[in-house]
């Protein structure tokens, strides 16, 4: 449950050190770099910007909501899944 919330951090924080350009060198695909490479385009081609950061909410969001999900099902206090398993 806590790996997948160290995991949301983790994407955040790839894609920051990639838009200061800290990230994985050029012929590498990463989001962060293509919001910084896209950064002078917002107002001709305004997707570039966007698509990159909807790619790193919704993926940051999943694993947030899968966190919780988790934590509801297994949490004993909540009646979920950990109730069933103990008998």
């Amino acid at each position: 449950m806590l790996a997948t919330l160290n995991m949301a951090g983790a994407i955040l924080s790839l894609a920051g050190l990639g838009f200061l350009s800290l990230g994985a060198q050029p012929p590498t695909a990463e989001w962060g770099s293509m919001l910084s490479d896209s950064q002078g385009l917002i107002f001709s081609a305004p997707y570039l910007i966007f698509i990159p950061g909807i790619a790193i909410m919704i993926t940051v969001l999943a694993f947030n909501l899968l966190g919780d999900g988790l934590r509801d099902a297994m949490d004993p206090k909540s009646g979920g899944m950990a109730d069933e398993m103990r008998g």
